[in-house]
């Protein structure tokens, strides 16, 4: 209890260094994990003299905080966006993992005169793109949603079969003809306990009326750890249950939904910076020397070979331009994730463990800064960079439940075809009304002649019964534009 004060204090100023390191990073056109990282090794033994050696707590906070990630990445992946490559993000984080084992292991057995079994751990360590470091990228790099979207769904759905690789590998199964049941069950029943939580817990959620408005946030998150737990405590996939139970959740018409996500993106963020700067405690510089080419030939080989190998054998059925294909070779982010598998076979003390988590390290830091740099210049080169495309406007409702009515609130992005419409042209259903707008900080009452503009804010008071109806009509108008429905565009 004498130390409880000044390890909560020195918890909250490096939570506030990284917070702010995050506008710092943004200006140089940094990565903020790469921030997170350096905080971790000053404060660590090289720096302040924190002494941090516990692989199997490093372990256990690293899934944990794996786990929030997840959350937040499912709960703000846009299911509109991501529908349209659907099929090549499902091959693809099938087959990237399988194929970046496989590569990886097999080049680094020759390079490194590594044993199978453990040339293979490195392959299954690396196979895992790393959803929070994708989302932060590619949701500001001007990429087209649908080739974004395939990315994005790809690093959130790839964590569980990269998670059952290194956990196989490092305990050291057999392999027979059981073997690939054991994996179809893990994934299979994940991911019906994710999407069946994510149902039960959104129509929950839309007939409950709880009594305070954070209370929202806090049982839809709640509800992504039941989906992480029941799959586990089946045998399943606790990984993909998660995402996607967040994903189905993060889709749903939930009351207060935007302060769900600004809640789950506060948790994602202390998540990330949690076990980056764990990481940059856990490292010592003075292994990291030894580390420095092994972990430069596993990344080339993982980037450069295995990566773009899996990206043709995936999306090359689904006809796949040439150029998107490159793109996505290329958009295959490392991040927290292959830290944190990297924990496990550390915590187990498999031989050469801590060669793999300084190797990770490198990696990380390297490669990163790379991908980052020319990801935008590559994107804008190939041509799949855009620009033009409309935005998704974001609504939120808020239920009056003594009215049987919903306040929806919807914000108009920059992009969005809602900007130059007239009131009159939304033509909303009946049972619904434009109540107020909101324009650069100015309220008032809006007539049929009112033109909307990008930025305003809108309340749109509805019946429950015409909700879902009005909800489509702003979203397709949002997308198309007033003649939407003769574009067809129905706003689903």
């Amino acid at each position: 209890m004498n130390e409880l004060p000044a390890v909560l204090g020195a918890g909250a100023l490096v939570l506030l260094a990284s917070a702010f390191a995050v506008r710092f990073s943004i200006r140089l056109g940094l990565p903020s994990l790469l921030i997170y990282l350096g905080i971790g090794v000053l404060i660590g033994e090289s720096g302040l003299g924190v002494q941090f050696e516990d692989a199997t707590l490093m372990q256990t906070l690293g899934v944990a905080a794996l786990v929030m990630i997840l959350v937040e990445g499912g709960l703000t992946t846009d299911w509109s966006a991501v529908r349209p490559g659907l099929g090549p993000s499902i091959v693809l984080s099938v087959v990237a993992v399988v194929v970046t084992v496989v590569v990886t292991g097999a080049a680094l057995h020759w390079l490194l005169d590594l044993d199978w079994r453990t040339a293979l751990l490195w392959g299954a360590v690396l196979s895992s793109t790393d959803a929070a470091a994708v989302f932060s990228v590619l949701r500001s790099s001007g990429i087209g949603r649908r080739l974004s979207g395939v990315v994005e769904l790809e690093s959130g759905l790839n964590d569980a079969p990269s998670y059952i690789a290194v956990v196989l590998l490092t305990t050291g199964v057999t392999v027979d003809w059981l073997l690939p049941l054991q994996l179809l069950y893990q994934l299979g029943v994940g991911a019906l306990i994710g999407l069946a939580v994510g149902v039960a817990g959104g129509e929950g959620l839309r007939r409950s009326a709880l009594p305070a408005t954070g209370l929202y946030p806090l049982a839809t998150v709640a509800m992504c750890v039941v989906a992480y737990s029941a799959a586990q405590l089946s045998g399943a996939s606790g990984l993909l249950a998660t995402f996607l139970a967040g994903l189905v959740l993060g889709n749903s018409k939930l009351p207060h939904r935007s302060d769900t996500l600004s809640f789950a993106q506060g948790l994602g963020w202390i998540a990330q910076i949690g076990v980056f700067v764990l990481l940059g405690l856990f490292s010592s510089p003075d292994r990291l020397p030894a580390a420095i080419v092994p972990g430069l030939l596993a990344g080339l080989v993982a980037v450069l070979l295995a990566r773009p190998l899996a990206v043709v054998l995936s999306t090359t059925p689904f006809r796949v331009p040439w150029r998107e294909q490159v793109f996505l070779s290329w958009a295959g982010l490392r991040g927290a994730v292959p830290i944190v598998l990297a924990t496990i076979p550390l915590a187990v003390d498999y031989p050469g463990a801590q060669l793999l988590v300084d190797a990770v390290f490198v990696i990380v830091i390297v490669y990163t800064l790379l991908q980052t740099a020319f990801m935008t210049p590559l994107a804008r080169a190939l041509g799949v960079a855009s620009g033009t495309e409309p935005q998704q406007i974001d609504i939120d409702a808020a239920p009056l439940d003594e009215l049987g009515a919903v306040l929806l609130q919807v914000r108009i992005s920059q992009g969005s075809r809602l900007h130059g419409v007239y009131l009159a042209e939304l033509r909303l259903p009946r049972g619904a009304s434009v109540s107020l707008v909101v324009r650069r900080g100015r309220a008032f009452t809006p007539e049929a002649t009112t033109r909307l503009q990008e930025g305003d804010q809108l309340l749109v008071v509805t019946t429950e019964a015409a909700r879902n109806a009005t909800e489509r009509r702003l979203r397709a108008v949002g997308r198309a534009g007033p003649i939407a429905r003769w574009k067809g565009e129905t706003g689903d």
